[in-house]
């Protein structure tokens, strides 16, 4: 098939469109996304029903072999999964979960506790968006839980710092791949006043959503509001139903093993660590291995890393202290067994949704939906001071049809770039911001977002149900860092933007608060 007649169409916005209409009414993930599958590979294959099945036969084979070899990424990334699931359930079975719900009940007596605790380890654990979403959802859960705080809310803070957090800071595999992408740029357009380091410290405070979702997470996590489908959670969680049973495999969720009675904090801290600190040394590691003759910085070794790789060195290693840690509780043979069969079995679900969310993501980068969206830009003749603007909602969609931020990143960045060069360079910094800004947006909004689906797992709240609770803090944010970047456009002046989005911004929470009642 080398024509597509829809490829690059207002017609491959179709699937993803099925997909998240049909996840959003049927709550359905895996058949929703299936449909939209379907209905991109006929598109793809222009109604011919042999080569479309044909094709989609290829298609689910790429998920483990491409190019002559093994799909090292997505198997990683799931033999982390399940290595995190184990590591979970070895946890509980110590009785190291129990013993540390125990001390949190002592030391942090209120739901606003666990929310801040949850929040701020988010913003410490700024490394990478899959080990923080992960990590914290299932290291603050229990606290959480404790407290009745709904696993929905737990799911909204875990999201909403991790991919925020990412993206403000250059010490992150966020910060290594965009200012690897705009390295390039910066070459391409021979712009040698500034680094790529520079540029992306400059842009900072021009990037107002993660800016002002972060700040949100932060309010909402202290002043305990919540508005629409939150405070629907919020009201079941009270009464000690910490998520809706009735919609089905609840993500990572890990339930009814025998749990130890002498276990200890630091059973579960030791392993927590432990898999930080690997993590954290794997990535620089692979970084290490893999720079070759470039000069050695904190910034080149994340750039160069092996990201999946990493995290499942980090879970191996702090799987193998766990299993060394835990010979002295003489663990019967049986609790092994069993911490792996649940561990694999909580993290099924995700996985399952996983598989599918990268199967139509294939299936979308096929028909070019991304770049329909990009070249939208070019077919709109407006003034250049709306084109901050123009850039975040344009990366916003792109993002959320596409469900990835990184994907967007390499389609709109040099879009941007072009744009800009040709007409008002001095423009180059806001309008690589509000692609930034934009590709979060829309990945916190998207079903099919990988991240939406591990900040869901790591949280263990229902998918869809963080999807749709999620949703109007997100289109809040956005409305705020939209109105920044209006006011970016016009005067060019950063300190007006971020003054005009701060004044949004608490308009909002007063209003916010209204809706709270």
């Amino acid at each position: 098939m080398e024509h597509f007649t829809f490829a690059g169409t207002a017609w491959s916005l179709l699937p993803p469109f099925v997909a998240i209409v049909m996840a959003v009414i049927t709550h359905r993930v895996l058949i929703s996304l299936g449909a939209g599958i379907l209905v991109g590979a006929v598109l793809i294959n222009q109604f011919d029903i042999q080569n479309t099945l044909s094709y989609l036969l290829s298609i689910v084979t790429l998920l483990v072999w491409e190019d002559g070899k093994l799909n090292a990424w997505n198997i990683l990334i799931i033999l982390f999964l399940c290595l995190l699931g184990v590591l979970a359930c070895l946890i509980s079975i110590s009785g190291g979960r129990r013993a540390f719900t125990e001390w949190a009940l002592l030391h942090v007596k209120s739901k606003r506790g666990a929310r801040l605790f949850t929040v701020f380890l988010g913003m410490f654990l700024f490394i990478d968006d899959y080990f923080n979403t992960l990590t914290v959802g299932n290291i603050a859960r229990p606290l959480t839980d404790a407290q009745h705080v709904p696993r929905a809310k737990l799911a909204y803070l875990v999201d909403s710092v991790a991919a925020s957090i990412c993206m403000l800071c250059p010490f992150s595999s966020w910060g290594a791949y965009i200012m690897g992408i705009m390295s390039a740029l910066l070459v391409t357009h021979h712009i040698v006043d500034y680094s790529a380091l520079t540029a992306f410290i400059m842009i900072i405070p021009m990037n107002l959503y993660p800016i002002f979702a972060l700040l949100m997470a932060l309010a909402m996590a202290y002043l305990g509001w919540d508005i629409f489908a939150m405070k629907k959670h919020y009201h079941r969680a009270s009464g000690g139903e910490l998520y809706d049973k009735s919609k089905g495999d609840i993500l990572g969720a890990i339930e009814g093993l025998h749990e130890y009675d002498n276990g200890f904090v630091y059973d579960l801290i030791i392993p927590i660590v432990t898999l930080i600190i690997g993590t954290v040394v794997s990535l620089l590691f692979y970084g290490y291995l893999n720079i070759n003759d470039n000069p050695i910085s904190f910034f080149t070794l994340l750039e160069n890393t092996d990201v999946a790789l990493a995290l499942v060195t980090g879970a191996s290693i702090g799987l193998l202290v766990t299993l060394i840690l835990y010979c002295k509780k003489q663990l019967k043979m049986g609790d092994y067994g069993t911490a792996i069969k649940s561990g694999v079995k909580a993290m099924s679900p995700a996985i399952y949704i996983l598989l599918f969310a990268w199967t139509i993501i294939q299936v979308i980068n096929e028909l070019n939906t991304g770049l329909y969206l990009a070249h939208l830009i070019d077919d709109i003749n407006l003034s250049l001071a709306y084109l901050p603007l123009l850039l975040f909602l344009v990366a916003g969609l792109t993002a959320f049809s596409t469900g990835t931020s990184w994907g967007t990143f390499g389609i709109m960045l040099p879009l941007a770039a072009d744009i800009v060069m040709v007409s008002d360079p001095s423009l180059l910094m806001p309008a690589f911001a509000a692609v930034l800004a934009g590709s979060v947006f829309g990945d916190h909004c998207s079903p099919i977002s990988d991240t939406t689906i591990l900040s869901a797992t790591g949280a263990g709240a229902n998918h869809i149900d963080h999807v749709v609770t999620q949703l109007p803090y997100a289109l809040l944010i956005a409305l705020i860092a939209g109105l920044g970047f209006l006011v970016l456009g016009f005067t060019g002046s950063s300190l007006l933007a971020f003054m005009t989005s701060s004044g949004a911004f608490l308009i909002c929470l007063l209003g916010m608060k209204f809706l709270s009642r």
